[in-house]
């Protein structure tokens, strides 16, 4: 069974502790895998490729600045 949570509030409203719960409970992975999927998103509209995006790239140089 899926848990739905739900907040009603004012757009203009700037509390954002149902936001700040709902993504802590979520965990890490969650957070990632949202982030990564808006990424692909944002670079799908732009026509950009989204199959090399920054987080995905192999490292080709490391050094200590």
């Amino acid at each position: 069974m899926i848990k739905i949570e739900e907040n009603y509030q004012r757009i203009t409203d700037d509390r954002r502790l149902f936001d700040i719960r709902f993504w802590q409970s979520q965990g890490d992975l969650a957070i990632f895998e949202a982030v990564t999927e808006m990424l692909n998103d944002y670079f799908l509209i732009r026509g950009k490729n989204a199959d090399e995006s920054r987080f995905q790239r192999t490292i080709e140089n490391f050094r200590k600045a």
